[in-house]
């Protein structure tokens, strides 16, 4: 029953969240916002707002683990869902046809995930009020971060391009906003049904909530980037596909410090089980091999299959493995 409870509450949740990054789409088409907004911004938190919402859940039901797990797992998934999308796309290369300013992102990603695996290890409980001053951090170093990636994105002296006026049957600008605040809500009402039947199974079968959390939980809530990274491939939108899935990765960092302010029981990074350095070490690796293949513009094909494709999903699996015999969170 509980495995039923979590399949439905799980298809409802990447329907919803689907129909949520459509409804963005809309909106961000009618305020001419940019490509690169839309992408790496408006997409990436359109479609990572059901983590932010199951790690809200999680701490009402007393599970910060399952929350941490949730966050960092997304990230090893995001970079993961990267490789599979590069390989149901093998005729086109993806990292290398993409501009290599999402190098910045993957950047920021790694700069925001050390700041938390530091956070994670040390014993300094800095607070204002009851939240955690290294999640006020993290949040500040988000959105300085997304101003040096706009900036970047406009070159040296130059003016963005208008973006071109959508046709005449393209949805307007309310029904964007009513779709979308719709949906958010449906995402808060269902998602802690998620959220519960995770802990349940996490309970049944011993595996302990922070590794459900990392290896169940996370890749339900990434199922969306992978399907709006999918239909950005069919409409040859490379640039937002990888835009989606790096951006997603850095707006799991933001929702980590976002989550502090939910978090009334003291500093939510101070409360993380410290094995979760390890979830957030493998994040790391899997983000700066994702970097690497975007910076490396050199032809690395076994077959007709790119190398780092490859390596990153070993990876994941290996992860994920060296997380369940190590218990991770239990």
């Amino acid at each position: 029953m509980v495995w039923l409870r979590f399949l439905l509450s799980a298809a409802v949740v990447v329907y919803a969240a689907i129909k949520l990054a459509e409804y963005g789409d809309i909106i961000a088409v009618r305020t001419k916002l940019g490509g690169l907004f839309v992408g790496t911004i408006f997409l990436a938190g359109a479609t990572s707002l059901p983590e932010l919402i199951a790690s809200i859940s999680a701490f009402q039901a007393g599970f910060p683990n399952l929350a941490a797990g949730n966050f960092f797992g997304s990230n090893m998934v995001n970079m993961m869902l990267l490789a599979i999308v590069d390989l149901i796309n093998y005729q086109l290369p993806l990292l290398r046809r993409v501009a290599i300013s999402h190098a910045l992102t993957a950047a920021l990603t790694t700069i925001l995930m050390l700041v938390a695996i530091i956070s994670i290890m040390d014993e300094v409980d800095l607070k204002i009020g009851w939240v955690g001053l290294d999640s006020l951090v993290i949040i500040g170093l988000y959105f300085g971060g997304i101003w040096l990636i706009q900036q970047e994105s406009k070159g040296p002296g130059e003016q963005q391009a208008p973006a071109p006026e959508p046709a005449d049957d393209f949805p307007s600008l309310r029904r964007g906003m009513i779709g979308f605040g719709i949906t958010a809500v449906v995402l808060v009402l269902i998602v802690p049904v998620l959220v519960s039947a995770s802990t349940e199974i996490a309970e049944i079968t011993g595996l302990g909530t922070g590794f459900v959390g990392t290896a169940l939980l996370s890749l339900v809530t990434s199922l969306p980037e992978l399907l709006a990274a999918l239909a950005a491939m069919r409409m040859n939108a490379f640039d937002m596909a990888v835009g989606n899935l790096f951006g997603s990765s850095v707006f799991n960092m933001l929702g980590l410090g976002i989550a502090d302010f939910f978090y009334l029981d003291g500093r939510f990074l101070g409360a993380i089980d410290e094995n979760f350095v390890l979830v957030g070490l493998l994040g790391l690796l899997l983000t700066n091999m994702a970097l690497v293949g975007n910076l490396a513009r050199v032809e690395r094909k076994f077959l007709f299959i790119e190398l780092d494709t490859i390596a990153t999903i070993i990876v994941y699996l290996l992860g994920m493995y060296l997380l369940f015999i190590r218990g991770i969170g239990a």
